[in-house]
């Protein structure tokens, strides 16, 4: 059997190490897992500070900030309007721009998942919070379960 898609229905773009991203999803998505980076900000293309960091955070939140303090970096995808990836003059790395306006955050991965695999494999915040929930509604139904055997 074919698949034909119907001519009104979109077809979802394929970016390979350049091109802009627009979706809050995929940007989020690309850069969740970055680790260690080179950050540079830059406002009407002058250089306002520079650094290395970790990514610690990446969300999708239109009421908080996008925060680097402190070598770390939590990241607001709402905070942009696109994601720009471009390559490395050399060719060896693809780095990631967030624009907003005239507002420019260049992140640079320093970490290669090829080197490290072990380094990769983080659980995400979505995934933490679901586990820490299910640990704390067990720990409160056992305590339940405790209150009622209770002769008091």
């Amino acid at each position: 059997m074919n698949y034909k898609p119907s001519p009104s229905a979109p077809v979802a773009p394929c970016i390979i190490d350049t091109g802009l991203v627009v979706n809050k999803d995929d940007i989020r998505r690309l850069l969740n897992d970055l680790g260690r980076v080179r950050y540079v900000h830059t406002w009407f293309g002058e250089t306002k500070s520079e650094g290395e960091g970790w990514v610690m955070e990446v969300f999708a939140d239109p009421h908080h900030s996008t925060i680097v303090a402190n070598r770390t970096l939590y990241i607001n995808v709402y905070s942009f309007d696109y994601l720009q990836i471009d390559r490395s003059t050399d060719d060896s790395v693809a780095y990631f721009d967030l624009i907003q306006d005239h507002n420019c955050l260049r992140l640079i991965p320093l970490t290669n998942p090829l080197d490290d695999p072990e380094e990769r494999e983080t659980i995400d915040v979505d995934t933490l919070e679901a586990m820490v929930n299910q640990v704390l509604s067990a720990k409160w139904d056992v305590n339940t379960d405790d209150d009622d055997d209770c002769p008091f």
